[in-house]
């Protein structure tokens, strides 16, 4: 019978055993650090108050009372009442409309790759930057009302011929364009 040559162990130096373990929790620790700082934060929509019925789809437009902060609570925007089309706004909120229900309130996170990017945004009247470059929005959200696009523009029709008649008939003004926004339509 063949006997395996044996080789001797190394007696381990006294502490070698604890700064091992140590050396492991901490590479542990930093790849899960790294991990949570690299990971992208999402789109997050948080229901407040239920809706009712179907949700709107990208083509619809929609009615709403909103407010818009920035994540530190800055308030940069408000609005009542507005007609919005849900593919005129930023990627983060029309995805976020797409997911809401007529009646519904509702808490909006929206990470800066899906608002504005690097891009700053800029009050028009003041001038001064009401969205720096890379933030986060936030947005509390009202779903009053949404229709698809032929009925408004059905109803945008109406608005003109009522508006023509009360000018005196087709003579008073020019028609307006088909697709021309609506008064308070932004």
């Amino acid at each position: 019978m063949t006997e395996i040559t044996r080789v001797p162990l190394a007696p381990v130096a006294k502490g070698a055993i604890g700064k091992l373990w140590i050396g492991v929790v901490l590479a542990i620790a930093l790849g899960g650090a790294v991990a949570y700082g690299t990971r992208q934060k999402g789109l997050d929509v948080t229901t407040v108050t239920a809706g009712k019925g179907a949700s709107p789809t990208a083509s619809d437009y929609v009615l709403v009372n909103y407010v818009g902060h920035l994540v530190n609570g800055k308030e940069f925007d408000r609005g009542e009442r507005v007609p919005i089309p849900v593919q005129g706004v930023i990627p983060g909120f029309s995805k976020a409309l797409q997911q809401m229900q007529k009646g519904g309130k509702y808490h909006v996170f929206i990470p800066a790759r899906l608002a504005y990017g690097a891009v700053e945004k800029r009050n028009e009247t003041t001038g001064e930057v009401s969205i720096p470059a890379n933030s986060d929005l936030v947005f509390d959200i009202d779903l009053l009302d949404y229709k698809n696009a032929q009925e408004v523009m059905r109803q945008r029709m109406m608005m003109q011929q009522l508006q023509q008649q009360m000018q005196g008939g087709a003579g008073g003004a020019a028609p307006a364009m088909p697709g021309a926004a609506a008064p308070g339509a932004q």
